[in-house]
């Protein structure tokens, strides 16, 4: 597949291409030592995030009540978004490293005096600090992890750095409140700042920027990333199946409350365990036969999931919609996320990375804002079935983005994005 031209701009892939690795016979390695030294930031910057994602709002709502929850998880995923719209310029002036090393400072510096003030604005601005730099870390260091991956295993090494964070997420979130309630707020917010800070040192043995001079290619701005169909069209798919993550992760304990307590904790495992296995077997495919394809699956297996999920007393149903969600929704994060790098170039990586992640945030917050609001008009059964039907509208740049990379509607190496 195509990593980049002369011009820096999008170039759309070649899926009928065989991949490099069906001519030479041979596959690069992919667990190299940079990308294990960048598992430990990975590692520690997902401890760091998710040990006090929850612990966080109930400590603002033990002393300042639940608007002051909302306002300091508010105030987390504003920043976050506002961290990734400006970071692929940080990574264009700074580079990786560096930018990469202030986002687990910032990350991590604040949360060891979260607890020196209950003080609803301190939290707040605690909270601000750290969604900074939780956005510099997963787009500085998503694009240097993409540039440590080999473009033939591109697909298997981002399933792979997947795993790699979704596990210690897993494991933090109830492990985080747990600590709280058995050792305090102060011990896990320490806890949580030091996980970061511990991996900054790990950076310094990491590569920098990727750029050769031979190759003076110029970057992709996050505002022309989505004018360009290359890229818009996959972050449309992506976005819509974010959406349906994000009410799921919000309104699926509330919609089957009926039911025993168990049946949510299954199928929100089921549904993370079928990502993950997906992610993993869409980027093995896509590594040898090319992403594109599974983009359109991913899609509808997800609107399926979420359709299925509408008749909520059975809990049958709600088992196996949220598997089918948490399938389609592996395979698209991982077919979409190894398109958009391979039509880009190494110096775009940064946006690439943040067109991405603002697509995850955006999407979830979004879904769970307006399906909150149609549930109370409808119901829930109601709601999972026209959120499934409103899904169906990222069909047309699926199908779009299949068209465009047709053998007869390919550009030239250097030529534009088809419209």
């Amino acid at each position: 597949m195509t990593t980049g031209q002369t011009s820096g701009s999008p170039t759309p892939a070649t899926p009928n291409c065989p991949p490099p690795e069906a001519i030479s016979g041979s596959r690069p390695p992919l667990l190299t030592r940079p990308l294990l030294l960048r598992f430990v930031s990975v590692v520690g910057a997902s401890l760091s995030f998710f040990l006090l994602l929850s612990v966080v709002p109930a400590y603002a709502a033990e002393r300042g009540g639940g608007g002051a929850a909302g306002l300091a998880t508010g105030s987390l995923m504003l920043a976050t978004v506002l961290g990734e719209l400006v970071t692929p310029r940080l990574v264009d002036r700074f580079g990786y490293r560096l930018t990469l090393m202030a986002g687990l400072l910032l990350l991590g510096a604040p949360a060891l005096v979260l607890t020196v003030s209950g003080d609803t604005a301190w939290v707040v601005a605690v909270c601000f600090v750290r969604g900074l730099g939780f956005a510099l870390t997963i787009v500085a260091g998503g694009a240097l992890t993409a540039s440590l991956i080999p473009d033939q295993r591109r697909g298997e090494g981002l399933a792979l750095v997947g795993l790699v964070s979704g596990v210690p997420s897993l494991v933090a979130l109830p492990l985080g409140l747990w600590l709280a309630r058995h050792a305090g707020f102060g011990p896990v917010a320490v806890a949580g700042g030091l996980a970061a800070l511990a991996a900054i040192p790990f950076v310094t043995g990491l590569p920098d920027r990727t750029s050769k001079p031979d190759r003076p290619d110029q970057p992709t701005g996050v505002v022309r990333g989505l004018r360009t169909g290359a890229l818009l069209r996959p972050i449309l798919v992506f976005a819509a199946t974010a959406t349906a993550a994000g009410i799921l992760v919000t309104f699926l304990p509330l919609a089957v409350a009926s039911a025993s307590a168990g049946v949510v904790a299954a199928a929100l495992f089921v549904q993370t365990a079928a990502a993950t296995v997906t992610r993993w077997l869409a980027g093995r495919h896509g590594d040898r036969h090319g992403s594109e394809r599974l983009v359109l699956p991913g899609l509808l297996l997800s609107a399926a999931g979420v359709l299925a999920i509408a008749p909520t007393s059975n809990p049958v149903a709600v088992v196996a919609g949220t598997a089918l969600f948490g399938a389609g929704f592996g395979i698209t994060q991982n077919a979409t996320l190894t398109l958009m790098y391979a039509r880009t170039s190494a110096v775009s990586y940064g946006t690439v990375s943040a067109l991405w992640n603002l697509a995850y945030d955006g999407g979830m917050g979004v879904g769970a804002a307006g399906f909150g609001i149609t549930a109370g008009l409808t119901g829930y059964p109601w709601a999972f079935a026209l959120t499934a039907l409103l899904m169906l509208v990222a069909v047309v740049p699926a199908v779009r983005d299949r068209r465009v990379t047709a053998p007869s509607a390919r550009p030239s190496a250097v030529g534009g994005d088809p419209r």
